[in-house]
């Protein structure tokens, strides 16, 4: 294909996975509102991502944090350091290019959550904020953990319901279905009747059978999917995640599958609002429950709640909880958000293997634009199992290549799976002999 349409194609190519997938608004933050919401003091080391312990009758954990962002960081990147999902942590920093951030720029990290609506016992997984959550009760308090997830897509959406844990099992061995194998067949891509365990297998190292057939809680080897309507109906965690979650969950544990993207909490008295629904996707029957809701515990506190605030968290629908009732100051000090250094290394961020001349690459794109450059290679690096991808400068154009790759099989392997899931037609750099 002639570079100058590839480059057009290429285009379009970004523009759409970014819009598709990521974009979820239209508002950009207001910097001086993040900076007075701030903390004093110095930035913390660390904040609690998936351990919580909650009183019985609080409903909302985790605080909220924010980071300085630095040159090369993506948010997909951010979000699998600290265990959010790339739905939540773009939905919280709206106008935030989620492949190239603005180094130096502050971006909110949504770790505070209000408990679903749910009998806490087992596994709750809310499709709606694409979280799940395992409970532990003791005699006075409620252990919770809770991670980001992937779940279906519209088109095949993971069932709501109640099921249990019927089995485990570690490097599990994935068998095609046929409907799978037949989708992938139209695209020009053959899959086995089995993938053993491995960097092809999508399972990833651990995976919970649940009693509804063919569903399963499972690793990954695509994390930058997480958080996104991307599985065939299973539910889906970081590698790192499901290992934590596997060795704490027994068989016969109860899993309850439910979507709610309105969610109403309390915590040492003062009430939260989170919502997940943008205005487009709103419903008027959950809404009309919701103001109900929100009316009766008005009636109950005799306490007014903040209409305009509700009003807000509505239109905004950030995924962050947001107190909307009159709060004293020292609750509002609370609120303020924690200070996060940030780390040397973001865990599970792409490592780009050192240029060889003498090995295989691909040309993806050739682009006049640096920023698109650095968001194609961007993208490319975050493909699972992961594609290395580098931006080479050339005269006024940069060139995004892929590898490096030991053999011409290996380099043509990389060429059909860039075509298969970005569209790219990759051309084949041989090496340099001498």
């Amino acid at each position: 294909m002639n570079l100058s349409i590839l480059t057009s194609r290429l285009h379009l190519i970004i523009s759409f996975i970014f819009i598709l997938s990521f974009l979820h608004g239209c508002a950009v933050i207001n910097k001086t509102q993040v900076e007075s919401s701030l903390s004093s003091g110095y930035p913390e080391r660390t904040i609690e991502r998936n351990e919580f312990s909650v009183a019985k009758e609080n409903d909302v954990i985790g605080r909220l944090a924010v980071i300085r962002l630095e040159k090369g960081d993506t948010l997909p990147d951010i979000a699998r350091h600290f265990s959010l999902g790339i739905n939540e942590i773009s939905v919280a920093n709206p106008g935030v290019d989620v492949w190239v951030p603005e180094a130096g720029r502050r971006i909110v990290l949504p770790l505070s959550f209000i408990l679903p609506d749910a009998p806490r016992k087992g596994i709750v997984i809310n499709l709606a904020t694409m979280r799940l959550f395992r409970f532990k009760e003791d005699q006075k308090s409620l252990a919770v953990s809770t991670y980001p997830v992937g779940v279906g897509t519209i088109e095949k959406p993971t069932p709501m319901g109640q099921a249990y844990v019927e089995r485990k099992v570690t490097r599990p061995t994935w068998y095609v279905p046929a409907s799978i194998a037949g989708a992938h067949r139209k695209k020009g891509d053959i899959l086995p009747p089995a993938v053993p365990p491995g960097p092809e297998n999508p399972l990833g190292e651990y995976a919970l059978y649940l009693s509804k057939s063919s569903y399963l809680i499972h690793g990954t080897n695509k994390p930058s999917s997480i958080g996104l309507k991307a599985t065939n109906g299973c539910i889906r965690l970081y590698p790192e995640d499901i290992k934590k979650l596997y060795e704490k969950t027994p068989v016969n544990t109860p899993v309850s599958i439910i979507n709610q993207p309105y969610l109403i909490g309390q915590l040492n008295g003062v009430v939260y609002l989170e919502v997940h629904a943008s205005v487009e996707e709103q419903n008027s029957v959950e809404l009309k429950k919701i103001f109900a809701e929100l009316r009766k515990i008005e009636k109950k506190s005799a306490r007014t709640i903040d209409w305009i605030k509700v009003d807000e968290a509505l239109a905004e629908a950030r995924g962050i909880p947001v107190p909307i009732l009159e709060i004293s100051q020292e609750v509002e000090n609370n609120e303020k958000m924690i200070r996060i250094r940030h780390p040397g290394k973001l865990y599970g961020s792409p490592e780009i293997p050192e240029l060889n001349m003498e090995a295989w690459y691909v040309l993806a794109a050739e682009l006049r634009d640096a920023t698109d450059a650095s968001r194609l290679a961007a993208i490319i690096n975050h493909q699972g199992p992961p594609i290395p991808a580098r931006i080479l400068a050339k005269n006024d154009n940069y060139r995004v290549i892929a590898g490096p790759f030991n053999n011409i099989s290996a380099a043509k392997d990389a060429a059909k799976r860039l075509k298969i899931d970005l569209e790219i037609e990759g051309i084949l750099i041989e090496p340099v002999r001498n």
